[in-house]
């Protein structure tokens, strides 16, 4: 007998879970339904992210390391689910082997990124990076994939917490990568994922008392509007391509702690 298939619901990627937008909106991208995100919503991923800072933050680099890894391999078993929401086989490769390249950087920022201060005086004095804490990052149009996973990457190898309002006109590749976090040993909440209209939900992140810095990247125009948003909590700004592939981008969403220490104690 025929039957008919099971269609997939795309929904929000919030603490660990999928859940419907609390609206109950959709909206139509890439042929599907897929959630449209509520100004609640996007609070809602705030907050999961913030409790999963801590956490995450006081996880050891060598561990942050191997966790990405952990979700390279995961993203290398669903390579062909995401070579189909995005520009194809190359495309899945390069994400991939980018999300390899930042897992090794884990147990590596301390030693390029801090230092060992000269000063004058019987002190030790170093300068420790340390994490910036909830990210929202507003990802490239394209690749849809890629583009997404080198926003993404460089935040939370460093012990931050993202909250990424997806692609609008491409959501799929940031939903099926979705997936491949939540069978990660990634814990819950450190990476959250919205869909819907950036014009929507961009301004909430940008103003958000509880959000420490924001990625500027794949906005559509509106960077003056939302820096002006972000003063009101001095969040740290951040532009950047939708190809960077660097240590300095780690170091964006990095702090410095300077610490003094008298020297034989």
């Amino acid at each position: 007998m025929s039957r008919l298939p099971v269609k997939k619901t795309y929904k929000l990627f919030i603490g660990g879970a999928f859940p419907r937008s609390e609206s109950g909106r959709t909206y139509e991208a890439e042929g599907q339904n897929v959630a449209r995100a509520s100004r609640k919503d996007a609070r809602d991923a705030v907050v999961a992210a913030r409790k999963a800072v801590s956490g995450w933050a006081g996880a050891t680099a060598y561990n942050r390391g191997q966790v990405l890894y952990r979700l390279a391999e995961m993203m290398e078993t669903r390579a062909a689910d995401l070579a189909a929401v995005c520009s194809g086989k190359k495309e899945v490769e390069s994400a991939i082997d980018r999300v390899v390249w930042y897992a090794g950087w884990a147990d590596k920022l301390a030693q390029v990124i801090g230092s060992s201060n000269p000063v004058s005086g019987p002190y030790f004095n170093f300068s420790i990076p340390e994490p910036t804490g909830v990210v929202a990052v507003l990802a490239p149009e394209e690749p849809a994939l890629a583009g997404l996973v080198s926003r993404i990457a460089p935040v939370i190898v460093g012990g931050n917490a993202a909250v990424v309002v997806a692609s609008e006109s491409h959501p799929l590749a940031a939903l099926e990568l979705a997936e491949a976090i939540a069978t990660s040993d990634l814990p819950g909440g450190v990476v959250n994922i919205l869909t819907g209209l950036q014009d929507e939900l961009a301004p909430i992140l940008a103003g958000h008392m509880d959000v420490n810095a924001i990625d500027l990247t794949g906005a559509n125009g509106t960077s003056p509007e939302l820096e002006r948003l972000a003063a009101d909590n001095v969040k740290r700004v951040v532009h950047g391509t939708a190809d960077e592939q660097s240590p300095w981008t780690i170091s964006k969403f990095l702090e410095l702690k300077t610490v003094w220490h008298p020297v034989g104690q």
